[in-house]
């Protein structure tokens, strides 16, 4: 049987763990509480374990990483406690503990198979808890009964999240031919896989969809999976963005954490397509970070941290005025990824279209405006953004740009 150690690991790691407690003070051992509960639970910044310490009428709470509840909790419990129960959704654990510290596992019947993850009962997902997705399934969040694992709930929540901004823009999308997608920096494809199930599997669009990453391992990997879903319109490749040229023309594209200017390389992409849809987590935006001068700024500016901060934010503040400029209504909203930062920003741009498909009435309205207040940013921080530069001859087409 396995050790200790290795039964509170894997309880841990594979999101097994529905509870424990620990119980027993040994005499003289040191412990400040008469018994220890720990469970899982989710809070804003990802999955934790809590560890509650119950003295008397008291209880103290310690939200505990899941890479260290295991060893805390065998610290906790070799150095001052006589027994534990660990209960799974596989089994109940009954440790009991010598005087030597040496520990006894008895493994009983699971009686508590289902966990209750805090600050997540009202959450209603667009993908439910419950249900198995293949895709899911395949990549290790789900296992086969559509339990999501703890140690992947982050990427879950992250998933949904994607999959209420896709939600958003469905209306924009062509209903009565297939859908072109292109997802530029696509990885390993989560939410590449996220949305072709469902545009096409849930609200029953046709697509034709293609992810691009220069990993070829990764495309590789890719579309293996893509084969085993039989998800027949979706294939990847492996290019740089900048160099893609099997098409010219997409109805949605998304580029999620490509690097610094490749950002602005899709971006570009997605205008000379006349794209009707753009999703963009930028990441990295180093370009203007060598650019910005101004005195008035001066006492931000001289620190690093403070100026790379303001430059990323200056980066997407620019791209968004240009897309205004350049026909999309363009919005800044929050996005949830902890495989990078807690939170990041997606730029989110839809073309101002009426319902024939025609630049919507309006549309041009305020451009001139629009395009002073631009300069007038660019002027300011001294900056010539890559997009700026990449779309010039387009930028020169919109009302008032050259005044």
């Amino acid at each position: 049987m396995e050790s200790l150690t290795e039964l509170l690991r894997r309880a841990a790691e594979t999101g097994t763990w529905t509870q424990a407690v620990l119980s027993g003070p040994k005499k003289g051992g040191g412990a400040t509480a008469d018994k220890i509960k720990i469970k899982p639970v989710l809070l804003k910044n990802g999955l934790h374990y809590q560890f509650a310490f119950f003295t008397g009428a008291k209880v103290l709470h310690e939200n505990v990483e899941p890479d260290q509840a295991a060893d805390r909790a065998e610290r906790l419990l070799r150095s001052h406690y006589k027994q534990a129960l660990l209960q799974t959704s596989e089994a109940d654990y009954h440790i009991l503990i010598n005087k030597k510290g040496e520990s006894n596992v008895l493994k009983k019947q699971a009686t508590k198979t289902a966990v209750e993850l805090a600050h997540n009962r009202k959450k209603r997902y667009l993908l439910e808890e419950g249900t198995p997705v293949p895709f899911l399934v395949e990549l290790g969040v789900m296992n086969a009964q559509g339990k999501v694992l703890a140690a992947k709930y982050d990427k879950f929540r992250q998933i949904n999240r994607f999959l209420e901004m896709i939600d958003d823009v469905v209306p924009h999308l062509p209903q009565d031919r297939p859908v072109r997608i292109v997802d530029f920096g696509c990885g390993k494809s989560y939410l590449t896989f996220a949305l072709y199930h469902y545009l096409h599997d849930i609200r029953g669009l046709d697509l034709q969809a293609v992810g691009l990453d220069l990993k070829e391992d990764v495309i590789r990997h890719c579309n293996d999976l893509a084969g085993r879903l039989r998800y027949d319109r979706l294939r990847f490749l492996a290019g740089d963005i900048s160099r893609y040229d099997e098409t010219d023309e997409a109805d949605m594209v998304v580029t999620l954490h490509a690097c610094d200017t490749a950002t602005d390389a899709a971006l570009e992409k997605a205008v000379r397509w006349n794209a009707g849809v753009v999703l963009s987590v930028p990441c990295c935006q180093h370009e203007l970070f060598g650019q910005i001068r101004s005195d008035d700024l001066a006492p931000l500016l001289k620190h690093g941290i403070l100026k790379e901060r303001f430059a990323s934010l200056a980066t997407d503040a620019a791209r968004a005025q240009l897309l205004e400029l350049l026909g999309y209504k363009t919005q800044l909203l929050e996005f949830i990824d902890m495989e990078h930062t807690p939170k990041n920003l997606l730029i989110r741009a839809v073309k101002d279209r009426d319902a024939s498909g025609r630049p919507a009435r309006g549309a041009k309205d305020g451009l001139a405006e629009a395009a002073a207040a631009y300069r007038r940013f660019a002027e300011a921080l001294g900056v010539s953004p890559y997009l700026e530069r990449a779309l010039a001859d387009k930028l020169a087409e919109t009302k008032g740009w050259n005044k």
